[in-house]
């Protein structure tokens, strides 16, 4: 009876227990709910990004011929009997260079980096079915490390939208196209890794985008795009030290590659910026404290030039640029980079702050004035400076030469190869101090200087902020 008891208890038990888990079971969502059901929902794919933005990105091959150089070991009978040589010249080498580049206008126009043609004089262009043009380059600007080339005899080529790099953040999804190694134009995905990255490359605005999308040689030039297909920023660096991709990549914002394509749409052959008239630096730990910020963020203005757009707005030595027109401003390169997307002409509102109070001023987008004739000379004669092409230093030509800014001085140009100036290493950029313990502040005062002898000639010159001092021979 006991037993018969105890069965009947849990056998009744376990059919209430059954019940229960089969109401919850049949009323609750099913486990699988979520997953694709159909071939078109398990497909998850960048193929349609794919498919939009790769017909506008393209292959660039870039050639010169360089001329044999003169080796004497030619003239020697005993090589040429041997070896059949004549002539006295090493045959023309012809050096290639291999990158990539954006369509960014239907007619042909065609966006990539200064360095995948500097020094080129033969340009071609693959698009991706496979069709080959020849291209003009229309406008350099190493200042970006940014080429503008121009088709030869297309039209209604497609064409890639431009984003807003100001609107993108890290974590978003990326796709970088090009043309890696050589291999064919390639995809690779990834994420916005950082922003506003400086001291990647030589360029003279740093405010890159970093990603871990694969990028390697060959990719220079090449597409950044977001999940909408548009173009956020162009290939242009990587961080590796075997030369392939280790995850640390670099692109120019298309918010710059917008300013640089505008100039070559209005067929000028330099790109014109916006010119501040101040000297920046950054702002450090212990700046920031004895300026009363927060933190250590801003460019702080070290010195102003007389009736510049910054003097004129009120700007003074010790302010602290907080933003531009609402973009925040972290470091001296970043004002650089926010302040060469603004247009000339328009004007800018700064947030800065004085004496620890934030305050707003306006200040307009002039162009780089030229302040003084620049009375361009060729140097000529029997002296180490024989074959430089000198200039009285503004803003202006500054922008032009893509060259360290400044507001009066005497800059190199040029140097002609071989000449004596070449031969004692003068380079374009420099800036002449003293020749011979005589300060040199305009070009007249070189070329009176020329006219002296000397068997040694001392010369102190200024190379990237840096001064250098050398003993050269007359």
């Amino acid at each position: 009876m006991y037993k018969s008891g105890m069965m009947t208890l849990f056998a009744r038990r376990l059919l209430l227990s059954l019940t229960i888990l089969c109401a919850a079971l049949l009323s609750a969502k099913p486990l699988f709910a979520d997953t694709p059901k159909t071939a078109a929902e398990m497909k998850s794919s960048f193929a349609p990004i794919v498919k939009k933005a790769t017909p506008a990105v393209v292959n660039v091959y870039a050639a010169r011929v360089q001329k044999g150089v003169r080796n004497p070991l030619l003239d020697d009978p005993f090589f040429q009997y041997f070896f059949g040589l004549e002539g006295g010249t090493a045959p023309d080498r012809v050096q290639r260079s291999t990158g990539s580049g954006v369509i960014v206008d239907s007619e042909g126009l065609v966006v990539t980096n200064q360095h995948v043609i500097e020094g080129m004089t033969e340009v071609k262009v693959a698009l991706s079915d496979k069709r080959e043009f020849d291209a003009d380059i229309v406008l350099r600007d190493p200042k970006t490390d940014l080429a503008v080339l121009r088709l030869r005899g297309v039209h209604g080529l497609p064409v890639i939208e431009l984003g807003n790099s100001d609107a993108i953040e890290v974590g978003d999804l990326v796709l970088a196209i090009g043309n890696p190694f050589g291999v064919g134009q390639t995809v690779t995905s990834g994420i916005i890794s950082a922003l506003s990255r400086s001291q990647v490359s030589s360029s003279d605005y740093q405010l890159f985008i970093q990603t871990d999308a694969a990028i390697n040689p060959g990719n220079s030039g090449g597409a950044l795009v977001d999940v909408s297909g548009r173009l956020i920023g162009i290939n242009t660096a990587i961080y590796s030290k075997t030369g392939a991709s280790v995850g640390i990549g670099f692109a120019i914002p298309v918010n710059m590659v917008k300013v640089v394509v505008a100039s070559a749409r209005q067929g000028s052959k330099i790109v014109r910026r916006p010119w501040f008239g101040a000297r920046m630096q950054p702002v450090t730990a212990d700046l920031a404290e004895s300026l009363g910020l927060e933190r250590p963020v801003g460019a702080v203005i070290v010195s102003v030039v007389d009736k510049g757009p910054a003097a004129d707005a009120g700007l003074k030595a010790g302010d602290v640029i907080l933003a531009l027109d609402g973009q925040p401003v972290d470091d001296a390169d970043g004002f650089g980079f926010r302040l060469a997307t603004k247009a000339i002409g328009d004007r800018a509102e700064l947030k800065i702050n004085r004496g620890g109070k934030v305050q707003t001023l306006t200040v307009r987008m002039d162009p780089a004035p030229e302040m003084i004739p620049r009375d361009q000379r060729v140097l000529v004669g029997r002296w180490p400076l024989s074959g430089a092409v000198i200039a009285n230093m503004s803003p202006a030509l500054a922008e032009e030469l893509a060259v360290e800014s400044g507001t009066e001085g005497v800059i190199v140009v040029s140097v002609k190869q071989g000449s004596p100036a070449d031969d004692i290493g003068l380079q374009k950029g420099d800036y002449l101090i003293s020749i011979d313990n005589n300060d040199v502040k305009t070009t007249r005062d070189v070329v009176a200087l020329q006219q002296e002898r000397a068997y040694y000639w001392s010369l102190v010159i200024r190379r990237k902020g840096e001064l250098m001092k050398s003993k050269v021979g007359g």
